[in-house]
C-alpha cells in the first residue's frame, strides 16, 4: 500500500489542471523562460513562508534582472502542480512528494509524471511533529485512535506523512476524524481544545509551536522503532530525533521521522543561467537567512533526498564547479 496521498480537494484541483494541460506531453506548462519568478512557499505559520521571503530578497539582490514574488500556498504538492502548469516558476517541496510527482505516483493522477520540475537544492531536514496538549490522556501514537487530528493542509506533503504515521500505528481512515488545515490554524485549534492532536512536518524549531507552547502546555509524541521502520519502508522518510534544545518544554530528544525540504524550479521557464545564479546566490548568502534552519543550508548536503528528481541544468553547472558529488 502507498501512503503518498493528498487530500481530495487538492487532488481534484491538480487533476483538473493536468487534464487541461494534457498529461502526455513534456512539461505541463511549457512557455518561454522568464526572470520574473513566483516562488510557492507554504502556510504563514510554518517555515516555508518566512524562508521564501528571505530567499526572495537574496535572489533579487544577487541575481541580475531577477524579481521574485513569494506567495503563500498549500506547500509541496500545490507548489509542484503550479510549476507543472506554468503558473509558478519555483517552489519548496518535501523530498518524498517531489519524488512521487516525477515518478507519477501521486495517487489519483493516473500516473501523470510532472516532468518539468528540476532540483536546485536540498535545504534542511523536516521533522514530523505530533503535538498534543499536556493535559490530555494521549501518551502514544496508538492513543490517537478515535481522536480528531489535524493532518495537514490541502496540497501539503504533511498529509502523506500523517497518513503513513497513522497507518503504521494501525489507525485506519475510519478510526479518526481528520481536520484538513494549515499548521497555524491547527495550533489555534489545539489550544482551544477543538482537536486532540496535530501532526505537521516542518523545519525544527518552528515558531508556531514555540508560540503555542508559550500559552498552552503541550507535548510531542515519539515514534517507536517498529512504527519508524514501517514509515521508512513506505515513504522516503528517515528516522530523526528532534533535539531537546529545540523547544523549551522538551527534556530529552524526541524520536520521529524526517524528510528533506527542497527548492525546485521549472526546467521550462527558468533558464540554465538563471538557475545557476539562483543556486550560487543561495549558497553564497546563507548568512542572510535569519531563521534557525539557515545554518543547515549547505552545498555539501544539497543532494539529500533528490532520489529520482532531475537536477536542474543550472544547478548541475554550479555543483560541478564546486566539486560536489552528483547522483
Amino acid at each position: 500500500m502507498t501512503f503518498r496521498r493528498m487530500t481530495i480537494a487538492a487532488i481534484a484541483a491538480l487533476a483538473l489542471s493536468l487534464t487541461a494541460c494534457g498529461s502526455g506531453g513534456s512539461g505541463g506548462g511549457g512557455g518561454e523562460t522568464t526572470d520574473d519568478l513566483t516562488l510557492g512557499t507554504g502556510g504563514t505559520s510554518g517555515t516555508y513562508y518566512p524562508l521564501g521571503g528571505e530567499l526572495a530578497s537574496i535572489f533579487e539582490d544577487n541575481v541580475d534582472g531577477v524579481t521574485v514574488n513569494y506567495v503563500e500556498s498549500g506547500a509541496s504538492a500545490e507548489n509542484l502542480g503550479k510549476i507543472y502548469q506554468g503558473e509558478w516558476q519555483m517552489g519548496f517541496t518535501q523530498s518524498d512528494t517531489a519524488n512521487d510527482a516525477v515518478n507519477g505516483e501521486l495517487e489519483d493522477l493516473d500516473g501523470t509524471k510532472l516532468d518539468n520540475v528540476g532540483w536546485l537544492a536540498s535545504l534542511y531536514p523536516e521533522a514530523a511533529h505530533i503535538i498534543v496538549r499536556d493535559d490530555s490522556k494521549i501518551e502514544s501514537v496508538e492513543d490517537l485512535k478515535g481522536k480528531k487530528i489535524a493532518v495537514g493542509d490541502a496540497g501539503s506533503g504533511t498529509r502523506a506523512i500523517s497518513d503513513a504515521i497513522l497507518e503504521a500505528a494501525d489507525i485506519g481512515e475510519s478510526d479518526y476524524t481528520p481536520e484538513v488545515t494549515d499548521f497555524g490554524a491547527s495550533t489555534d485549534m489545539l489550544g482551544d481544545k477543538q482537536i486532540d492532536a496535530t501532526i505537521f512536518v516542518v523545519g525544527t524549531p518552528v515558531a508556531g509551536l514555540t508560540q503555542l507552547a508559550a500559552s498552552t502546555d503541550v507535548r510531542l509524541l515519539e515514534l517507536d522503532d517498529d512504527i519508524t521502520s514501517a514509515i521508512e519502508e513506505s515513504t522516503g522518510a528517515e528516522s530523526y530525533d528532534i533535539p531537546a534544545e529545540a523547544y523549551d518544554f522538551l527534556d530529552e530528544d524526541v524520536p520521529t521521522v524526517s524528510v528533506f525540504a527542497a527548492l525546485v524550479a521549472s526546467t521550462d521557464q527558468v533558464s540554465e543561467d538563471t538557475a545557476y545564479g539562483l543556486t550560487k546566490a543561495l549558497f553564497d548568502n546563507t548568512d542572510g537567512v535569519t531563521l534557525d534552519v539557515g545554518k543547515l543550508i549547505k552545498k555539501d548536503t544539497a543532494m539529500q533526498g533528490i532520489g529520482d528528481v532531475p537536477l536542474h541544468p543550472g544547478a548541475k553547472k554550479y555543483f560541478e564547479e564546486e566539486g560536489i558529488d552528483l547522483p
